[in-house]
Formats: C-alpha cells, sequence, structure tokens
C-alpha cells in the first residue's frame, strides 16, 4: 500500500469515516476512491484530499508536518510538553500525542478553530546565527544548488552548487529519510509551478545520491542551465516526461531521449521541503 493512501486511512479512522464518506466529502464516487486503494492516489488529487480531511499537503504527501518548526522531532517534543501538563487520571493507555491531539481538539471546541489561540504555546525557539556560529551537535551545513547568469549574457544561466553560502539542517531530519549528509543538498523552488504545495521561495532538501527516476517521485534538474524542482516520470526509449503541481498554467513537458541526454541533468530527488510563511 503507498504511503499516501495510508496516511489517508490514517484520518478516515480517527474522523470515523468509511471509504464512502471519504467519496461524498470529495464529491466523486465510490468507484473512483475504491480504484485509488487498488492502484494508488494520484498525487494530483492531494491538495483536494488534504481539504477533505483537514489535514496539511505536506503531511499528506510526505508524512512530515508543515513548517520548519513542525518537524517530526519538534511535534513530538510538543506532544511530550502537552502531555506532562495536561495528562489525566485514566490516560495511563495513551500517548502523548493521542494527548496532544485530545487538547488540540478540546481548544478548538473552545475556540472555534484548530490554533492554540487562547493558550498560546510556543513550543520551538529561534536562535539566531551567522557564519561566525558554531554548528550544534544534531546540525550539518548543506550546499545550496541556485541558478547564476552566464558572463555572456543573453539570459542564458547555468546551474551551480554554492559553496558559499550554506544552509544548517538538522542530522535527525537526514537519518529520518536515509540520506547520507555528504549526499544532501538544498535549493530554493521559484515561481508558482508547484503551487500550492511548493510556493515560491520554498527551500527543498535533495538527495544527490538518488538520481534514478521514479514515476511521480519530485526532483530537481539542471533544464537547459535552469534550476527546476518538478515531478518526473519515464517515457519509452529513455525520455521523461516533466509535470507541474499547477498544471493549469504549466502543461506537461515531453523531453525525448536525445533532448534529455543534451539538456537535463538530474541532481537528485527531493526528500524535504520547507515552506516560510
Amino acid at each position: 500500500m503507498d504511503e499516501m493512501l495510508n496516511r489517508i486511512e490514517e484520518k478516515l479512522s480517527a474522523k470515523g469515516w468509511s471509504w464512502a464518506d471519504f467519496a461524498r466529502a470529495l464529491n466523486t464516487t465510490d468507484q473512483r476512491v475504491y480504484n485509488w486503494r487498488k492502484r494508488g492516489v494520484p498525487k494530483s488529487e492531494a491538495d483536494r484530499i488534504a481539504k477533505a480531511l483537514g489535514c496539511s499537503i505536506d503531511w499528506l504527501l510526505t508524512g512530515f508536518i508543515k513548517a520548519p518548526d513542525e518537524d517530526l522531532d519538534s511535534y513530538f517534543a510538543a506532544a511530550r510538553r502537552v502531555a506532562e501538563r495536561y495528562r489525566r487520571p485514566g490516560d495511563e493507555a495513551l500517548s502523548d500525542a493521542d494527548i496532544y491531539r485530545r487538547h488540540k481538539e478540546e481548544v478548538s471546541q473552545r475556540t472555534g478553530n484548530g490554533n492554540l489561540s487562547d493558550e498560546l504555546e510556543f513550543f520551538g525557539h529561534m536562535d539566531a546565527w551567522d557564519s561566525n556560529t558554531p554548528l550544534d551537535e544534531d546540525e550539518v551545513e548543506l550546499p545550496l544548488f541556485r541558478e547564476v547568469e552566464l558572463a555572456a549574457g543573453g539570459g542564458a544561466t547555468q546551474v551551480i552548487e554554492n559553496h558559499g553560502a550554506k544552509l544548517r539542517f538538522a542530522k535527525s531530519t537526514l537519518r529520518r529519510a536515509g540520506v547520507p549528509a555528504e549526499s544532501a543538498a538544498c535549493a530554493f523552488v521559484r515561481g508558482n509551478s508547484m503551487e500550492p504545495v511548493m510556493p515560491d521561495g520554498t527551500c527543498v532538501g535533495v538527495n544527490t545520491a538518488d538520481k534514478a527516476i521514479k514515476d511521480g517521485e519530485i526532483y530537481a534538474i539542471d533544464h537547459g542551465g535552469m534550476l527546476r524542482v518538478k515531478y518526473l516520470h519515464r517515457r519509452p526509449g529513455g525520455g521523461i516526461k516533466i509535470v507541474s503541481q499547477n498544471a493549469g498554467e504549466h502543461p506537461v513537458e515531453e523531453v525525448t531521449a536525445e533532448e534529455m541526454a543534451a539538456s537535463v541533468r538530474v541532481i537528485g530527488r527531493v526528500f524535504w521541503w520547507s515552506v516560510l510563511r
């Protein structure tokens, strides 16, 4: 079973919904969602599904909670703090995450939304740092891929690995994703082609050791000197199909094997992303 389907079933169970209830929430047929259970859930439906289930699209697609201060490590730390404060007699069988969810639901009932607005609790922290600040034990510095204009001008660009500016990244996140630190790099999404999953300015983590194209996965590529982050699909004969999330404004691109060899370099598979709002 694919991972997104697992997460959908987790949400359905939490809501007490059947698959028929899910189909009605999506305003689609029982047969269609039944087909998803057999063949896999298309990523193009992720936005609609996330809205119907009331979850983050990031979590639905990746299992990670959106926002850099709400990755899984921080989530579990927050859950532990809430559990320590709000654990009740008879809660022995409940996990920290169960108590955290219950607390958010109770606050939601009082405030009318899912935020802890009346009882604002800040579980993360921000540290100011610069290039002279030592790395923490759980941090590594990752190189940053970027697009630069060629000296000849005319709008021609090339993609380089910037060994000057670097981004700090948690080793624990790399371990969870199974990415060796020496193979990890970062890049920024530019434009609206991957909205709403990855808006302009989204930072992505790239596994440069994972270049073999798996249909429907997201990759960073150097396409004729342009740094692009896209869904890739293999085509017969060695070509690829390049797909944007925002398909209404950015049509699918077909690249032949010859064009692939001449102008496309797969930098690596995207394993993580974060959106700052």
